[in-house]
């Protein structure tokens, strides 16, 4: 299993838009990846970072910590882009304009 932690760098969080971003960028990133937010606890994930509703159930604030995590090969290069997408609060997925 590899795995990213990041923090949430949208300061609205992981809220409609920017859930959405995330979601279509997960999607479309060629392996299954999940997230959760770190340190446990209950509605904390791991949830399918591809599932809008799964992605606003987890709640993260900006600045909260996540962890993306994939069981894939070849799961390194997603993650990497992913966390970069997250972290940086970017409107879309590094590489891809």
């Amino acid at each position: 299993m590899v795995e990213r932690r990041v923090t949430v760098g949208w300061p609205e969080g992981l809220h409609a838009r920017p859930a959405s971003i995330l979601v279509r960028a997960a999607a479309s990133c060629g392996v299954p990846v999940t997230i959760a937010r770190a340190g446990g606890g209950a509605g904390t994930g791991p949830v399918n970072a591809a599932s809008i509703l799964a992605v606003l159930g987890l709640g993260a604030e900006g600045g909260d910590e996540v962890v993306l995590a994939s069981g894939a090969e070849g799961a390194e290069a997603a993650l990497d882009r992913l966390a970069e997408l997250v972290s940086e609060g970017l409107d879309e997925l590094p590489g891809t304009a």
